[in-house]
């Protein structure tokens, strides 16, 4: 690319003035699909990490295949099911993957190496910026023997998205991918064992501003890790999942924030609200947004209602993506493309704001008909109230008191594709080493 070339973008030049964060947004990722397209595999970034449209010499991609192995010399045992943590530490595999990142020199070298602390300066601008992202997905153990990932692209591609709007440094999203199919071959075969099937692993890919300099700017060195963990089964509490709505003085997200983003940011403010609606006997916090009161999202999880329309039309609903409020999940991108497959001769899928009044009054006129949360850590969980302003909408939980038909019917087509019950193209098999 020419020192004077253009960025093609898709806000127009008119707009970059009040769609100054879309235009930058967009000016990475282009810039980022240019550069992975290229021959020679040099990235279009400058020396503080932006990008400006001129290719760097001597800046190196992310390579998966160059991943360097040291394993370890004390490998942990194995806890037996249903352990998940220890002393409140959590349990980790035997390794992990990290890669480096500079504004100079690009990528490093990915090493898969034996699981342990990092090393940070006091001044790294993740501990005073918050420049960091992550994402969360699981490794199954399939009813057949085999191991997989779960639509582990759609994982990449947001990660790469999360990266850019914090002004840490962009990679192909599909190298992404092969590092964590390199750790889960490692790993997999020994802590999710063929005679345990139908279990998971939990992997965490982040991405952390290092450079240790105070002041409020984009990091020009970065760190890239993978590990690997065990988490407890969360998706059929008993009584299911009940809810709290948010109150008045807080939100989770806004629109114009970063809330479509998965940022550590998101998550640490929510804590309190969490905690209080915990101590009262609630699972999450609904999520309300505005003075309209907009469902969005339970907990870090996507928020979907079943009920019948006045015109008794049966839709399943959830919050829209275009106003940037929520996560966009990779379970509820799921979840509507399954509904959408094979139950449009049933229900009508509907992605749009809707408000708790609605909610409250669909169960006042008997309407309301199911409601689920829908994300990695959660899965597909039924919830069975929601509490607003000293109300309590009870929800329909099914014959079994196990959930509604249709959360039931969509949770059952996501494990069988996950666990490998059918072949399908969302589950990544992972070649695993013996």
């Amino acid at each position: 690319m020419s020192p004077s070339a253009v960025v093609p973008s898709t806000v127009h030049d008119g707009e970059q003035d009040v769609n100054l964060t879309a235009s930058a947004i967009d000016h990475r990722l282009t810039e980022n699909d240019q550069s992975n397209g290229s021959t020679n595999g040099q990235n279009a970034l400058s020396s503080n990490g932006q990008g400006n449209g001129v290719a760097q010499p001597n800046v190196q991609e992310l390579n998966a295949s160059n991943i360097t192995y040291t394993f370890t010399k004390e490998p942990r045992d194995v806890p037996p099911p249903g352990v998940h943590s220890i002393d409140g530490s959590t349990i980790s595999t035997d390794h992990m993957i990290t890669v480096a990142w500079s504004a100079k020199s690009g990528w490093g070298t990915p090493e898969l190496k034996p699981y342990g602390p990092l090393s940070l300066m006091p001044t790294a601008s993740v501990l005073h910026y918050a420049t960091e992202c992550f994402e969360g997905l699981k490794a199954y153990r399939g009813f057949d023997g085999k191991l997989r990932l779960f639509r582990p692209d759609c994982n990449a591609e947001r990660f790469l998205m999360s990266s850019v709007r914090i002004s840490l440094p962009s990679f192909p999203p599909a190298e992404v991918e092969k590092l964590l199919l390199a750790l889960m071959a490692v790993d997999g075969p020994k802590w999710l064992p063929r005679d345990r099937p139908g279990s998971f692993i939990y992997l965490r890919p982040t991405l952390i501003g290092t450079q240790s300099q105070l002041g409020v700017q984009a990091p020009a060195e970065a760190l890239l890790y993978i590990i690997a963990t065990l988490m407890p089964v969360m998706d059929s509490p008993v009584g299911g999942m009940k809810l709290h709505t948010s109150p008045d003085d807080m939100v989770r997200a806004w629109v114009g924030g970063f809330g479509y983003a998965k940022v550590g940011a998101n998550y640490g403010p929510s804590l309190l609200a969490t905690q209080e609606a915990r101590a009262r006997g609630f699972g999450q916090i609904l999520w309300l947004y505005g003075s309209e009161g907009y469902c969005t999202e339970a907990g870090a999880s996507n928020f979907f209602v079943l009920w019948k329309t006045k015109e008794g039309k049966t839709q399943l609903i959830t919050a829209p993506l275009d106003d940037r409020l929520i996560l966009p999940g990779v379970t509820r991108r799921s979840v509507l493309q399954l509904a959408r497959e094979r139950l449009s001769d049933e229900i009508e899928v509907v992605e749009r704001r809707y408000t708790i009044k609605e909610v409250l009054e669909a169960s006042s006129e008997g309407r309301l008909l199911e409601s689920f949360a829908a994300g990695t850590a959660f899965f597909v969980c039924p919830v069975s109230l929601i509490h607003h302003r000293e109300q309590d909408i009870q929800i329909p939980m099914g014959k079994a008191g196990e959930g509604g038909p249709y959360t039931l019917k969509l949770k059952g087509w996501l494990k069988d594709i996950m666990y490998g019950n059918v072949d399908h193209p969302w589950g990544i098999v992972v070649q695993e080493e013996h």
